[in-house]
């Protein structure tokens, strides 16, 4: 977050100084509020550039065997922007390297985690074990202790993203 801040402050100072270039070079005719309103557009520009492209940085940090199986937009009233082109905001990763395919009772039933990454003031990352029965596409979320969530039990399309790469 330090980092942001800073690379903030230096596209406005950095947009302030082409301000302060132009106006020199116009001999002084430009006004002088300028400099601060293109100090503003610049840390207002590069804001939005970091909110947007944070997805696809988040995605490129993920290790190899992690895959992409939801992903959420949204908008937001103070971002007025985000209401002509919405940003990702959320998107959930499997974790290939911890499933593990039981056979039980003639089907597969595969134990995995998925990781969840909201953008929020500091980026939250949560995770949680599920296990998912490949004949029904039943979709169990476990607790920390691994046991059953059997309110939270849901049925997934057969051609959702998260069912193939698991029952594939």
């Amino acid at each position: 977050m330090l980092w942001t801040i800073l690379a903030i402050v230096v596209s406005g100072l950095g947009a302030a100084g082409i301000a302060m270039l132009l106006r020199k070079l116009t001999g002084n005719r430009l006004p002088r509020w300028i400099i601060p309103a293109f100090g503003g557009l610049g840390m207002l520009s590069y804001q939005i550039y970091y909110e947007y492209s944070w997805f696809d940085h988040q995605l490129l940090r993920q290790p190899a065997e992690s895959v992409l199986v939801a992903s959420e937009t949204g908008e937001v009233f103070w971002r007025p922007w985000t209401f002509y082109w919405p940003m990702t905001t959320a998107f959930t990763v499997l974790d290939r390297k911890s499933m593990l395919r039981e056979d039980v009772a003639g089907g597969d039933v595969v134990a995995f985690n998925l990781y969840r990454f909201e953008k929020q003031h500091v980026d939250r990352v949560s995770y949680q074990p599920h296990l998912l029965n490949c004949i029904t596409a039943e979709l169990l979320p476990l607790d920390a202790q691994k046991k059953p969530q059997l309110d939270q039990l849901k049925r997934i399309a057969k051609d959702d993203v998260l069912y193939q790469q698991v029952c594939q």
